[in-house]
């Protein structure tokens, strides 16, 4: 009996070790999906309150909109919307005690609008004057240096860049090709994988790196420290509607950054793109020195006086603008990026924003 018994407590020990050691696994499984599911309606909740937190920065910012709208006619960097001490103010107006929000506001029209490069409705041909000012511009993205080197891993003409754009735009002419280096459906269709050029308007700016000779490189980044051409481009300026729409292409002067400046004067005077830069925010005492209102001020800065920028590709007002917020609380961040268009309601006159496009990033 004596063995018998003791193989039977041998067989307790390992069954009760068994049963111990299950319910141990069962506990931590069990605390664990109670710590994921609490932590999951923490950053549920946190996503909540952050989104939140952005509609309400985009509140912030269509009233600096609109205050600003009601009070002038231009739009300039000496305005409250440009200023980030201003906004920060506005900001810590809002109740939220445990977060924290970021906003900035640029003007759209102080990018080169990609689909005025050709000339709408009718979308055959180029837009002459815009084709100038992308070649100015390509050129100048296209031979960036850094310590006597190019950051571009090829060498480029900006006719690589302009006539693919060209052909993705264009519409009705039979899939002909721009030049040597345009591409209609028959490139795209021999990709892998395959797809067709749109002939048409584009509709996100992201699509550009769809098309022929504008890469990842080009498009995003030319290095750590220099943007790409996205940077400077929008795909937004459309007037009318239906088939009588079009694209003015007009740049903003008052805003454009160092690039599109460069871009838009003659040939040989880019180097004086700083100037026109910095002469907009010159200020003495906190107050700005320099009347903006005029598109030809220009010709007020050092330099400047016989330049002559064709008045067909300049404004010194928009009602476009780009709005990036960024909302953090604890450890869970959230962005957008909202494109907004002022407008005004026919019956009351009241000025509001229209949301155009909102992309979270």
């Amino acid at each position: 009996m004596q063995p018998f018994l003791e193989n039977n407590r041998g067989v307790a020990l390992v069954i009760t070790l068994t049963v111990i050691a299950l319910l141990v696994a069962v506990t931590f499984e069990l605390n664990r999906q109670t710590r994921a599911d609490v932590m999951d309606a923490a950053l549920a909740r946190d996503q909540l309150i952050l989104s939140q937190m952005i509609v309400s920065g985009l509140g912030v910012a269509e009233s600096v909109l609109i205050e600003d709208k009601n009070k002038t006619e231009i739009d300039s960097l000496q305005e409250d919307w440009a200023d980030p001490q201003k906004l920060d103010q506005l900001l810590l107006q809002l109740p939220f005690e445990n977060g924290r929000i970021t906003l900035e506001i640029s003007d759209e029209r102080s990018r080169i609008q990609v689909n005025a490069l050709v000339g709408f409705p009718d979308g055959r041909e180029f837009n002459s004057l815009q084709k100038d000012l992308w070649y100015r511009f390509a050129a100048l993205m296209l031979n960036l240096q850094q310590d006597g080197e190019s950051l571009m891993e090829e060498e480029l003409e900006p006719s690589a860049v302009i006539n693919p754009i060209k052909d993705w735009l264009d519409s009705n002419d039979d899939d002909a090709i721009t030049g040597l280096n345009g591409a209609e459906n028959d490139y795209y269709q021999a990709l892998d994988p395959p797809y067709l050029c749109r002939n048409g308007p584009f509709r996100q700016l992201d699509e550009l790196t769809r098309v022929r000779g504008i890469t990842p490189e080009l498009f995003y980044s030319l290095d750590e420290k220099t943007s790409g051409i996205s940077q400077y481009l929008t795909v937004y300026g459309l007037s009318g509607s239906g088939d009588a729409f079009s694209f003015d292409g007009r740049i903003n002067i008052n805003t454009a950054d160092l690039p599109v400046l460069a871009a838009i004067l003659p040939i040989g005077y880019e180097f004086l793109a700083p100037a026109i830069y910095d002469y907009r925010i010159e200020a003495t005492n906190g107050q700005f020195m320099h009347d903006l209102s005029n598109p030809a001020w220009y010709k007020e800065v050092p330099g400047c006086g016989d330049i002559e920028i064709d008045p067909g590709l300049i404004t010194t007002s928009s009602d476009l603008f780009r709005i990036d917020c960024q909302a953090g609380i604890n450890e869970t961040l959230m962005g957008a990026t909202i494109i907004v268009k002022r407008e005004q309601e026919v019956e009351t006159g009241k000025w509001y924003c229209r949301v155009l496009n909102w992309s979270y990033n």
